[in-house]
């Protein structure tokens, strides 16, 4: 089976959603190939750029697009977002001509677009697949044509029929993520492959792939209870902030209880060896911590969809959800530390949240092959 996935570099979900997603139809023998339908436009520096610049440094003008997004699908025209991909649109039927696909998948609702747009040019196409990497049918996304609608969980369902979706199309397999995240390592053997101190208590705090969100200041209480429990230890991991990181590993240099890590490769291994992941709702980040099994506080979403992935993670029981990071994280701390708390948290996040994603969807691609 020849399957192709498009993402974008608006974030780093969706990226790491088709990155899983390849990883388990390459280990079932099929070949995959990833690409950037900007790519073929030249302007995948542009799109992805601004989209982080915006969230990184003005998240409430992202979540005032968001909100005017939910506005303008309330009228019966075709999105400007649709229009604006009109012009990739015809460069991705170029390359679909050059490289046909039994398959095609999506992370993005950008390539979804391009691809109803084809479709609605009556361009032939393979069957598509969108798959969500957010616990809501994000705005837009009932204006595409696609054949089949991959949602994070079956909690998602009414929302996207509410939506206009049909129901037939929708498929609740979840969230692919890398099959890492369920190794069955224990805390003990991640701690020693990281190789980090056994008897410490490490809390895990990040801003996502931008290092958005109110990190410094969540470190630094952290860093003051340090002062009084001499078992806490903090890994801060500041994402492609360069800055952030800059200042966080110079303030904290000579501190042997707090590790201020840039990117990283080794999140199933940090999950596998915290006690309580911080972090932004980002639907990718949150769906890692879940199949890792980790203790998980919610802390300053962007605006728009994640506000929604923190309420339904909240709701069901599966995170903590700080509207007041800076006054709230010792709270939620020491609320975890509570006999129990944690233990139930795992448990809905067990019951809620598909932990075979990519491997249920490469049965689903190879069945529509």
């Amino acid at each position: 089976m020849e399957a192709l996935i498009l993402s974008c570099k608006t974030g780093g979900g969706h990226n790491a959603a088709a990155l899983a997603l390849r990883r388990a139809l390459e280990e079932r023998g099929h070949s995959v190939t990833l690409l950037d339908p900007y790519t073929l436009t030249g302007t995948d520096a542009l799109v992805g750029g601004a989209y982080v610049r915006t969230v990184q440094t003005s998240p409430k003008v992202f979540g005032f697009v968001y909100y005017l997004g939910n506005q303008v699908r309330k009228i019966p025209l075709k999105s400007p977002v649709y229009a604006a991909n009109f012009h990739v649109a015809r460069q991705l039927g170029d390359y679909l001509r050059a490289h046909p696909a039994d398959v095609v998948f999506m992370t993005h609702l950008f390539p979804a677009e391009m691809l109803t747009r084809l479709k609605r040019k009556h361009f032939p196409l393979p069957p598509t697949v969108f798959i969500s990497t957010d616990y809501v049918c994000i705005p837009f996304t009932e204006e595409t044509e696609c054949d089949y609608y991959i949602v994070p969980c079956r909690d998602a369902l009414p929302d996207c029929i509410a939506r206009g979706i049909p129901e037939r199309k929708l498929l609740p397999l979840g969230i692919p993520v890398d099959k890492a995240f369920s190794s069955p390592l224990s805390r003990e053997e991640a701690v020693r492959e990281l190789g980090y101190r056994p008897e410490l208590r490490y809390v895990l705090l990040c801003g996502g792939s931008m290092g958005s969100g109110h990190l410094e200041a969540v470190a630094h209480k952290l860093a003051q209870r340090m002062e009084t429990d001499p078992q806490l230890a903090l890994i801060a991991v500041c994402g492609s902030r360069q800055e952030l990181y800059a200042r966080m590993a110079a303030r904290y240099r000579g501190n042997d209880r707090v590790t201020v890590l840039p990117t990283t490769d080794r999140m199933p291994l940090l999950l596998r060896c915290a006690s309580v992941y911080m972090t932004k709702p980002g639907g990718l980040s949150s769906t890692e911590a879940a199949v890792a099994g980790t203790a998980l506080v919610h802390l300053s979403p962007i605006p728009g969809c994640e506000t929604r992935n923190m309420a339904y993670f909240s709701q069901t029981g599966m995170s903590l959800a700080l509207d007041r990071p800076e006054e709230q994280v010792l709270d939620a701390l020491d609320r975890l530390a509570q006999p129990g708390v944690a233990e139930e948290m795992i448990r809905a996040q067990r019951a809620h949240i598909p932990h075979d994603a990519a491997e249920a969807i490469a049965k689903f691609a190879e069945e529509l092959a």
